[in-house]
């Protein structure tokens, strides 16, 4: 099997060393890294972080969910993609199991940390496009769980029967009042 054409052939466009281990289990760690290395050294592949090598257009929330492993896109990014904050956000922000910020290539991923039976339940995150993802109902809690007083600009995409369920998760009372002060302003613009 043609390891550029079967990493070509595949929808995910980020593998890290290990899952090129598990595609040709025939072949070698070691082996795997020089073929990897010289398809970067032909710009058929790039290496943008140790272990982790990308097809030329790849997908930045795919790479972002692969550096650290768990973590899922939250915060913000889902926020702003689900219409609920209108300020525009380059960083794709993640939620994992530490804090940190790494920049590649003028993207900035910001990672912050969640324990981990929060982290590790996968109500309100789903998988698409090769890449986990918080539902916006998620979130929004992710978001005030972490910022006390964030000014979110419209609510009226949440369901707040789903938003109840999922802030058990938590097992947290604060964030649970933080729930109910957001729902009466939701009620009180509706």
């Amino acid at each position: 099997m043609q390891f550029l054409t079967y990493l070509y052939s595949l929808p995910q466009t980020v593998f890290t060393v290990d899952e090129l281990a598990l595609f040709f289990p025939e072949i070698t760690t070691p082996l795997l890294r020089k073929r990897a290395h010289y398809f970067v050294k032909t710009n058929k592949l790039l290496r943008p972080r140790a272990g982790i090598y990308t097809k030329p257009n790849f997908n930045w929330q795919e790479l972002a969910n692969k550096i650290y492993s768990p973590s899922y896109i939250s915060f913000q990014t889902v926020l702003q993609k689900a219409g609920m904050i209108f300020q525009p956000y380059e960083t794709i922000y993640l939620a994992s199991y530490l804090s940190r910020s790494i920049s590649i290539s003028n993207h900035t991923l910001q990672y912050r940390k969640l324990k981990g039976d929060i982290l590790l339940n996968n109500e309100g995150v789903v998988n698409e496009n090769n890449y986990s993802i918080a539902t916006k109902e998620r979130a929004f809690l992710d978001t005030i769980l972490f910022y006390k007083n964030y000014h979110i600009d419209n609510l009226d995409p949440l369901d707040w029967d789903l938003v109840n369920k999922l802030s058990k998760v938590y097992f947290n009372k604060s964030l649970e009042k933080r729930v109910n002060d957001y729902y009466k302003i939701y009620k009180s613009n509706a």
